[in-house]
């Protein structure tokens, strides 16, 4: 007679699935290093994020500054770019725009006959370009949170921010002006002589142009290129070696404060250079 079958065992139970589960203590501990480290972290982002805004207003720039350039060059005539800066935290104002600080608003004219339409020798100052000899290049730019000081000149030693190449006047004598200023475009809404360039415009231009002057925009800086594609500060300023445009982040209408000394700003600036003769442009960080 044949043995009976042994009864198979009961399973074992899962080890790994033991091994695996958390207790509510461990789930608790781990929850907060999280917290922790996104706390630690989170200005570090902020900063990345600045950094990453302040330099796609300074390649913005470049874009508009360029394609004035061309557009001077290509079609034998005389382009101005002109710089406002209005308060970011509130939204445009119209029909008129109140300055400020922390919204950048660029707009590019082109004359329409080829000429300066200006008159060099005119008694007026100002004496805004007669609109109906203009023509809009482009739609208006605006950038936010962004705001154009004046920085302290880099040592002219290098290709990094601090090294970067002094800004200044070429050989041509035309310009009268203050070098130190005239060769900038920041703090455009202070007055003389913190803002730079270190006077308005002669020959300012507004936008829209079909408005009455000085419309919605009244662009009192500006940067002039004739059809050989040399850069002018304001139309009558000197053809200059390096004008720079500096930038720095802002929240809404807060910009950071120079330190230790004014034109010194902490963490992350860019500058934004061109030469007056050639067009050429480089991008400064730091």
């Amino acid at each position: 007679m044949p043995l009976p079958k042994p009864k198979p065992l009961p399973p074992l139970p899962n080890l790994s699935r033991l091994h695996c589960a958390f207790t509510v203590v461990e789930l608790v501990a781990v929850i907060g290093v999280i917290v922790v480290l996104m706390l630690l972290l989170a200005p570090a982002f902020t900063s990345l994020k600045s950094a990453g805004d302040v330099t796609s207003a300074a390649y913005t720039i470049k874009g508009v500054l360029e394609e004035a350039r061309s557009y001077a060059m290509a079609n034998n005539t005389y382009t101005w770019v002109g710089f406002y800066e209005e308060d970011g935290s509130a939204p445009s104002a119209s029909p008129t725009a109140t300055p400020g600080t922390g919204r950048l608003v660029m707009s590019t004219v082109a004359a329409k006959d080829g000429t300066t339409v200006y008159n060099p020798n005119s008694s007026l100052n100002p004496d805004p370009i007669d609109p109906t000899k203009l023509i809009q290049i482009g739609k208006l730019v605006k950038i936010d949170n962004v705001h154009l000081p004046i920085f302290s000149d880099g040592t002219g030693t290098g290709d990094s921010f601090d090294a970067r190449p002094l800004p200044g006047i070429s050989h041509d004598t035309a310009c009268d002006c203050d070098n130190t200023r005239s060769s900038r475009f920041g703090d455009i809404n202070l007055p003389v002589p913190q803002s730079a360039p270190s006077t308005n415009s002669k020959f300012p231009f507004h936008y829209p142009l079909s408005s009455a002057f000085p419309g919605q925009y009244r662009f009192d800086k500006t940067f002039q290129f004739n059809p050989r594609g040399e850069g002018r500060i304001n139309s009558t300023y000197g053809v200059l070696q390096v004008v720079e445009f500096g930038f720095v982040a802002t929240h809404a209408n807060a910009a950071p404060t120079p330190s230790p000394s004014p034109g010194l700003y902490p963490g992350n600036v860019v500058a934004l250079q061109i030469s007056g003769f050639g067009g050429n442009v480089k991008i400064y960080r730091r």
